[in-house]
Parts: structure tokens; sequence; C-alpha cells
């Protein structure tokens, strides 16, 4: 190679050095799609030219060379949920709340935000006076193990909570219909199957080791009624197996007498 061929070969290099110090998506780094978040630099496809920092450059393959270190993807982040809010009505079903906030947004293509916000069905045993609640004599309400965590794991007396397990006889078709994500859990109410429901305070009775519906006085044989609280059409009839100190049904088929 010639000596003058060698000098322009060098200038060139030098010249593309001296861009890429001044290019690049160093400070350039834009939100969304924006077709004036460019420069002109070595694109990652090792074409040399017009070049972009947004977010949408890696679907269009157009990024600067150095986007992915200069403009990091940075999922959102959220607080913890925040306590329950208390039931909505007194004295009888309807849901209570729970919120987290953002603390940070996504940027550059990071993961999204979560749900901000949590619904789950409650009942409350007093009046906005402190009053007891009217007994209720209808059927066994019943929530899934999520929307419970929280609660104590003994009665005022600290005696041991307790677990009915049951045989499902029926539920309404509008349980495997629920699409709202604090609905889910019902879809998993399925006639044959077994499930575990825990006797919890507040719904244990005072001094009695029973919950409203758990069908302690009923014969083996007897159908018993349940709603599932959240959703006044999930709902159907099952029947006792046995009385135990723990549930050791899965997950999904564990559930909480409210």
């Amino acid at each position: 190679m010639s000596s003058t061929v060698e000098s322009v070969y060098l200038l060139l290099v030098l010249y593309s050095l001296g861009q890429s110090a001044f290019g690049g998506c160093a400070g350039k780094c834009c939100r969304g799609r924006d077709m004036n978040c460019l420069t002109t630099d070595w694109r990652m496809d090792r074409v040399y030219g017009t070049c972009y920092c947004d977010e949408s450059c890696g679907q269009t393959r157009d990024c600067c060379f150095d986007y992915f270190t200069e403009c990091p993807a940075q999922d959102c982040a959220v607080s913890e949920w925040s306590f329950w809010s208390g039931c909505a009505k007194q004295c009888q079903p309807s849901m209570r709340v729970r919120v987290r906030h953002t603390e940070r947004q996504p940027s550059n293509s990071g993961e999204p935000c979560p749900a901000l916000e949590q619904r789950a069905g409650c009942k409350q045993y007093r009046d906005n006076k402190g009053r007891p609640c009217a007994a209720n004599s209808g059927p066994a309400f019943i929530t899934s193990m999520e929307f419970a965590k929280g609660r104590p794991k003994h009665d005022s007396y600290g005696n041991p909570l307790f677990c009915v397990e049951f045989m499902l006889e029926s539920r309404t078709l509008h349980c495997s219909l629920q699409n709202r994500p604090q609905t889910h859990w019902m879809r998993y109410i399925t006639e044959g199957f077994r499930v575990c429901v825990a006797c919890e305070p507040p719904a244990m009775r005072n001094n009695s080791a029973r919950c409203q519906g758990d069908g302690q006085d009923a014969d083996k044989d007897v159908v018993l009624h349940w709603q599932a609280l959240g959703s006044p059409q999930c709902s159907g009839t099952w029947k006792k197996v046995q009385k135990s100190k723990h549930c050791n049904c899965p997950p999904q088929h564990s559930f909480v007498f409210i």
C-alpha cells in the first residue's frame, strides 16, 4: 500500500473515530418514536449514516451503535401494596381496595407498569358504630387465600384456626367467566373437585370454633350453599368431607371463609 493511500485510510479512520466520539446516543435518548431523535454515526447494522436514539429504533433496527449502552432499558418500578381499605358497605358483602403507586416510569422499552389498584370481596362483622352485625343465616361467603393474606392465624382466644374440606357439587356458569383480576380465582371452583376452606378471624364465631357456613352441624350428605365474595353471580353447593387443623389442598383450590 502506498504512503498516499495509507494516509487517506488513516484520515478516514480518524474522521470516523472523531465522529463517533461526538455522535452516538450519549445524552440523546428519547422516549417513544421520535423522528427528530437522530444523529449521524455508525448504526448497529454497521452502516454509517443517519441513526436514531428513540425507544422505537430497536424495532425499526436503525439504532446508533451505542443505543443499548447509552439508553439501557429501565422497567417500571412500583411501591409495595398499601393496607386493605375497609369494606365499602357495612354488614353485607361488598368490596375493599388496596393501591400502590409508580416510583419510576419505564423507559427505553422497559417493562410497563402493572396494575396499581386491586379489589377484593369483603364483609364486615361490625357496623360503623362498632355494633355487631346481625347474624347471617345465608350461604357461606368465601374468597381466595391471596385476598386473605395478613389476617391473624389464631382467634381472639388464642385457639388455632381450622380448615374444612368440601366436595363441590355445583357452581354457576358465571364462575368460569370471570375476567377481572380480583375474580380470576373463581375459575378454579369446579364441580367434582375437593376444596379446602380455612376458618380465620374475623369470620370465626367467638368462642365457638366454627365459621358461618362451615357445615359443622350438618351431616356429610347434606348439600350446603356457598357464594364467592366479589361476584354475586358465582355461587353453588358443596358437601362437607371433613374438618382438620390444616388445609392440604393445592393453592388454587384453597379458600377462606369471610
